[in-house]
């Protein structure tokens, strides 16, 4: 059950949390209510509330009963494991014992080799979408429970589901525009020919074209899914996205207001609604040479507070922080850019896609708004030095690349310039002109350690091919 899933309350935001099971118990009709309101009362125990987990545990009770009269035992053994722990924190030792008893009696209907534990694909499967809520650093985990899952029961179209989300989530920047052998594509295909009444799903599937361009394929189920369920706020937020990327912000933005009237406090939804007047704003700077300033500060406006009202609902959205912080620097508040920046630099258990997005903003707006090239090759170094092949990566090195030459050109080839573009040489696999960077920056800086080792690498690998 949840309690020995290893599932940390510091990984994630249990407000935002408890709000999105409750959004999915009351929209998501194709996606099992047992499995949420077990993971709702293992939430409600964490956040200190035992009498409402308890509650949530006897409606997944209820559930069963009403959905699943004929496999009781079957379907009931994470709510009863969930139920044994509750007691026992709430030390109240009989009741948990009765639990652990109705535990043990299933495990011996269903021929399990342990009193307490069976291998079920239910299991793997309810474990896998408990692992998906708490974010990415658990997604492998929960793509092995997936699996785990399909090995019993290959056309189940709940495992299907879970399987091919979490690989579409899997998916970083680099990879979303790959149809290969690890691409999410096919996964998402099955699962949408297993249950063409998932359209979380199909909306998922028509992203995936999209960033393999194949935009129109990919329209079409955006069109069949919303002629489905017209009115699922999940649905119609990633319908927005969808448009939101083919460039058509206006009508995203429709379908992100009226998904904000089902869901009015969803940080997604208002992250969204930001991301569409940002890019409003952006366009209208590269139309025209002198853009309209009262429509711009309108739009600045608009984003600045839709990103805030994200922030102040979820607390550890990370990109939220950084897209409030370079919205502030185009309004030219640029205290609050600073502050905003800082709560992020501040903030524990960064991923590495998180932090090369953090130096790569916090670089430009170093470059753009504070004019400090110094501050920001230094920001671009930062995420371009942490190993991750990512989006954000490459437009460190790209940022990076660029200052430096022009710094070069204007004469500024000291040590540190031209060490850094030998980096960047040596990324891109270009050997030649990093030994001749490396070479130079060491003629200026003999004994400096770092470019001693990057040249000594690079020509050991000539040496070894």
């Amino acid at each position: 059950c949840h309690f020995t899933w290893t599932l940390l309350k510091d990984d994630v935001d249990l407000d935002n949390l408890e709000e999105t099971i409750c959004d999915q118990i009351e929209f998501l009709i194709t996606k099992s209510k047992i499995t949420n309101y077990n993971l709702l009362a293992y939430v409600k125990h964490m956040k200190g509330n035992s009498e409402e987990a308890l509650e949530s545990l006897q409606k997944a009770e209820e559930e069963v009963q009403t959905n699943h009269a004929d496999a009781v035992d079957r379907k009931s053994l994470v709510t009863w494991g969930n139920y044994a722990w509750v007691y026992y924190h709430m030390n109240k030792l009989q009741e948990a014992q009765s639990y652990i008893h109705k535990v043990e009696s299933s495990c011996k209907k269903l021929s399990s080799a342990s009193r307490y534990k069976i291998q079920l694909p239910e299991i793997y499967c309810e474990q896998g979408w408990a692992l998906l809520k708490f974010g990415m650093k658990y997604y492998e985990r929960a793509k092995k429970c997936f699996e785990k899952a399909l090995e019993e029961e290959p056309n189940n179209p709940e495992f299907n589901s879970g399987y091919a989300i979490t690989i579409y989530r899997l998916e970083d920047f680099l990879t979303k525009g790959s149809s290969g052998e690890d691409s999410s594509l096919e996964p998402l295909r099955r699962s949408v020919r297993l249950n063409p009444n998932d359209t979380f799903v199909m909306a998922l599937l028509a992203l995936k074209l999209q960033d393999i361009d194949q935009v129109k394929e990919g329209e079409k189920y955006i069109k069949e899914a919303l002629q489905k369920t017209p009115d699922l706020p999940y649905l119609l937020r990633y319908a927005a996205k969808f448009y939101r990327k083919k460039g058509l912000v206006e009508k995203s933005l429709g379908f992100l207001k009226k998904a904000l009237e089902f869901t009015p406090t969803s940080g997604f939804l208002h992250h969204q609604i930001g991301l569409c007047y940002r890019a409003q704003l952006y366009k209208m700077k590269k139309a025209t040479k002198y853009p309209p300033r009262e429509q711009m500060e309108e739009l600045i406006r608009f984003s600045i507070f839709h990103f805030k009202m994200v922030v102040e609902q979820k607390s550890k959205f990370i990109y939220a922080y950084i897209d409030l912080a370079s919205m502030y620097a185009e309004g030219n508040q640029y205290q609050e850019a600073e502050d905003t920046f800082q709560k992020v630099f501040e903030m524990e258990r960064l991923t590495c896609d998180e932090k090369q997005q953090l130096h790569y903003r916090y670089g430009c707006f170093q470059e753009y708004h504070k004019k400090s090239e110094s501050e920001a090759i230094n920001q671009y170094t930062k995420g371009l030095k942490i190993e991750k092949n990512s989006h954000e990566r490459n437009l460190c090195k790209y940022a990076l690349k660029k200052l430096i030459e022009r710094r070069i050109q204007r004469g500024s080839a000291d040590a540190k310039n031209l060490g850094i573009l030998g980096l960047i040489h040596q990324l891109n696999g270009e050997k030649p002109q990093a030994i001749e960077c490396y070479e130079k920056a060491l003629a200026l800086e003999p004994d400096n350690e770092e470019y001693l080792s990057a040249l000594y690498e690079i020509r050991v690998d000539l040496y070894c091919y």
